[in-house]
Formats: C-alpha cells, structure tokens, sequence
C-alpha cells in the first residue's frame, strides 16, 4: 500500500530516484515507526510522514518523522554521533575497553541583561575536551571554541555578539540541535551538538527566543557550573566562571519556531 510520504528533493538526490520510488510505493518504508524528532509512534499509512536522512564521513541512516514535526530533510552529523544511533538501534555493545567519549550536556535559561531576558544556552562537556590528534593532556573546550569565533566573557551585564554561520535548531517548541558551518563553506551547516531526544524549554524561553530570534550560547569546562536547579544559581555559577577566566559566549540567531 502506498505510504503518505514526503521525500524531499535533497533526501532524492542522496537516495536516488529508484530507492525513493520504492519508499513511495511503500516497498521499503515502514507503516509503523517511532519519530525522529518527537519520539512518539507514527504510521506513514496514516499519516504524511518525512524521511530524515543523517548522514556522517562514512554511514547514512534513513529515519522517518512525522511531517508535523520536522520536514524531509538531509542532516549531517559527526560520525561517532551516527555510530552510536546505530549501536543503539541494533543493540550492539560498543568495542570492550573503548574509552567513553565526553559528551557535551546543555542546559537552558534566561540571563537578564541590561534589563531584559535572554534565552540562553549554557554548554558544558561531561570530560574534559582533547584537540584532536593531541596526546589528551589538557583541556583544549575553551581554546577550540575561540577558534571557532567564540569570545571570552568578562562581563555577564552585556550580550555576547553574533557569531556567523552558527544558528540555535528549535522546530516544534523543543530544542534539537546547535548547527555550525560546514567545512565545505557554502550555505551547507552540520549539527556541532544534537539533542538524543528533543529537549524541553519553557513558555518563557521560547517566548524570548520568538521576540529576539537569537539565542546567547555559554560554553565552559568539564566541572565549572554543573547542573544548577534555580536560574539565580545558574547566572551566580556563569558569573564565578566568568571571573575565573572559564567562560566564552556567542549569540546565535534562531533557526525555527
């Protein structure tokens, strides 16, 4: 039976014609599959349904979402982030003894500057951040994050600058993903954090994050605010990281709604 599916033209052209024929006639794609984006159960016999396709250096993997949610669309991600999805779908352990990999957790809030609310994002590894290629001796977060165009905070009183080519991934309410150019150049982004599952904000995050279009994105080290139940506790933690020299920022425009 043919499936009520949305192909887009960028997920075709990675596919190609005859795989994206088969999905519409329903050959290859699931009735019943869980949401890329939502989580939730979808049925594309039922229901107009996107195909999703990640795409890392070496593997692709075809997810389905519901329309509603997020449209078809091609979302590169970093290799290890694929792997794992992969691991986890197919329940293969990783490879025994494999160190774990730091991970970067994101907490959201709002930061008042110069009398208004902001939202903000406050990033902060779950190990310390080696270069790549280096020996893993030193915490490098900060310094690569510099490179990258984010600048040290001294003063939380005043907002971070716009950082170009990087954007903040809200699509139905719920935080996704932080994107940050390609390294192709051109218009082409890859997601530099995304979420397992979509991520919660509240009414009034959104809501600010609806009237700037702009989202300030804090980054420390492993350890230097950690999870902070109250937002006066977050900002006094981000001011003690500021103070301590541990702190950059950037503002990034909102992608989405």
């Amino acid at each position: 039976m043919p499936r009520m599916l949305d192909v887009s033209e960028d997920v075709r052209a990675e596919i190609g014609d005859e795989e994206a024929e088969r999905l519409l006639a329903g050959e290859n794609a699931p009735g019943s599959y869980d949401c890329t984006s939502c989580r939730t159960p979808g049925d594309s016999e039922q229901e107009r349904t996107s195909t999703v396709l990640f795409v890392g250096e070496e593997t692709a993997v075809l997810a389905f979402a519901h329309a509603s949610c997020i449209p078809s669309q091609v979302v590169q991600v970093a290799e290890e982030q694929l792997q794992g999805a992969v691991r986890s779908i197919t329940g293969e352990d990783p490879s025994p003894g494999a160190p774990e990999q730091a991970v970067l957790g994101i907490t959201s809030g709002l930061v008042l500057i110069e009398g208004e609310l902001h939202p903000a994002l406050v990033v902060e590894p779950t190990g310390p951040i080696a270069r790549p290629g280096s020996g893993g001796t030193s915490d490098e977060f900060l310094p690569l994050l510099i490179e990258q165009g984010f600048v040290p905070v001294t003063d939380m009183g005043r907002a971070p600058s716009v950082l170009a080519g990087w954007s903040v991934l809200l699509a139905m309410g719920q935080l996704h993903a932080v994107l940050q150019p390609g390294t192709g150049g051109g218009s082409s982004s890859v997601s530099w954090w995304q979420a397992h599952q979509p991520l919660q904000v509240t009414e009034g995050w959104r809501a600010a994050a609806n009237k700037s279009q702009r989202v300030l994105v804090y980054a420390v080290p492993v350890g230097a605010v950690g999870q902070q139940p109250r937002e006066d506790l977050l900002r006094d933690a981000l001011e003690k990281a500021a103070a301590d020299g541990r702190l950059v920022a950037a503002a990034m425009p909102l992608a989405g709604t």
